[in-house]
């Protein structure tokens, strides 16, 4: 198996100094996946040959006396929407089977492994992304490693369940309107989803061109801020990738909150969180010290407008196929994205203009304050295929509702760490809080989640309910 969250580090620091075979690492977690996939339907595509050569370079590498990159013989898996070298990117459909293999790595795998990662394969997703519980028509639904009966979040459920079932200790996924933090929250893992713009997204099947996101799903917040750290680089041929310098985080985790003002948000996040979601958030805030609530700016019109881009952008991307394979969609979106291919124009134009302002508001609580804490998930994992959620005397779409409090975020383009925590109220399930920062500050909220994790409030849990053979 990958090993449990405190001994991720521990390997790579053995693969370092030879006391560890990146190989023996790989059999590993290929044991445990073969052991436990049947179970947690995570992989789509399992490439144990392209595994086992880049392990075994790595340890050709080591035994010739060469220095060894950062991530030397960490296993990891990607979301099957990135680019691997001769295999289909399927992004959860059926459509993209027909598709000619990638001829290369997405950017950021050729970035891992540049940084000495073993790649062992690509996850289940939501089809196209559209989704936020991974209940996948054609691969099958991903299941909670916690309770299988239960979803793992979407859209990049096999990302955050790989990690949760100990198959890998890192994963990447995308996240548009919460599709990292969900699956972390519900899964019991740490996600990062960074600054719009940070990472280069060239290799990648997208979903929504202006709010898509890329990040890492790790068993620690260290770990996770290392895969950040080796995951940045200004990338000029990705026209949505931003040509900012690379600033290390993980340098600067054991600085933890020391200066940082951290509040609470209050109003739309407290009003649509569960006992247990909040229970989670006043957790988090007595661990960071903080007192203070305050109101995110106009947060219901912000979700508002990222679900109209969403379905524009989403519905225009796969008009052709609209038109002519309609019934070989996933059903539980092929309506969405007809609907948003035959919105006015005009709702499109005003909801990206309301974008601009609405980052000018959300900036402006970042001139008082360093981090803000709010729930990831209104509830933790539901059952698959609930259709219905009650939630503080209203009832929602169960399937959209989980993203009510990741969306409002990240249409403003804000890093975000999702630390997982255990509130008694959840029942013995996780529940994830997002620990928020200004654009381009990822160390700071990496470093409140450092802090959550060393006193012991925040990390991940073996799941009882796995059966591993």
């Amino acid at each position: 198996m990958s090993g449990a969250p405190q001994d991720t580090l521990a390997r790579l620091r053995a693969v370092a100094d030879g006391t560890l075979r990146a190989r023996d690492w790989l059999e590993q977690c290929i044991a445990r996946i073969e052991a436990t996939d049947a179970q947690v339907n995570a992989f789509t595509l399992k490439a144990w040959r392209r595994a086992r050569d880049e392990a075994d370079a790595i340890d050709a590498h080591r035994a010739a006396g060469r220095a060894l990159p950062p991530l030397a013989g960490l296993p990891y898996a990607v979301k099957n929407l990135f680019d691997v070298a001769g295999e289909v990117t399927l992004a959860g459909s059926r459509i993209n089977r027909d598709h000619a293999p990638a001829e290369t790595d997405a950017v950021l795998v050729r970035r891992m492994r540049e940084a000495g990662a073993v790649l062992l394969g690509a996850l289940n997703m939501d089809e196209f992304a559209y989704g936020f519980t991974t209940e996948n028509t054609h691969y099958g639904p991903v299941r909670n490693p916690h309770d299988s009966a239960r979803v793992a979040g979407g859209s990049s459920g096999g990302s955050g369940a790989a990690v949760a079932a100990g198959q890998v200790p890192m994963t990447l996924g995308s996240d548009t309107n919460g599709s990292i933090r969900v699956p972390a929250s519900l899964c019991g893992v740490w996600g990062l989803k960074p600054t719009f713009g940070r990472l280069s997204r060239r290799g990648t099947y997208p979903f929504v061109h202006s709010i898509d996101h890329l990040g890492p799903l790790a068993d620690s917040a260290e770990l996770l801020a290392r895969a950040y750290d080796a995951l940045q680089w200004p990338d000029a041929q990705d026209p949505g990738c931003h040509a900012r310098a690379v600033q290390p985080a993980a340098p600067h985790l054991e600085q933890g909150v020391r200066g940082l003002r951290v509040a609470v948000l209050g109003g739309y996040f407290d009003e649509h969180a569960g006992p247990a979601a909040r229970q989670a958030v006043q957790a988090a805030a007595g661990a960071l010290g903080a007192t203070r609530t305050v109101q995110w700016p106009d947060a219901a019109l912000g979700r508002s407008a990222a679900f109209i881009i969403t379905a524009a952008e989403g519905g225009s991307l796969h008009l052709d196929e609209l038109r002519t394979r309609a019934a070989d969609f996933e059903p539980l979106s092929v309506d969405r994205f007809i609907a948003g291919a035959l919105q006015p124009a005009h709702w499109v134009s005003r909801a990206h203009r309301f974008r601009r302002i609405y980052r000018e508001r959300v900036n402006a609580l970042f001139r008082e304050w360093d981090v803000l804490l709010a729930p990831a998930t209104p509830v933790p994992a539901t059952p698959i295929g609930t259709e219905w959620l009650d939630l503080n005397g209203a009832t929602y779409p169960c399937r959209a509702a989980m993203g009510l409090l990741t969306q409002p975020v990240s249409f403003a383009g804000c890093p975000v760490v999702a630390a997982p925590l255990w509130p008694s109220a959840a029942q013995g399930l996780p529940l994830g809080v997002q620990v928020i920062a200004a654009p381009w500050r990822e160390d700071l909220a990496l470093r409140a989640a450092w802090q959550l994790e060393r006193e012991g409030l925040a990390g991940m849990r073996t799941p009882r309910a796995m059966v591993t053979g």
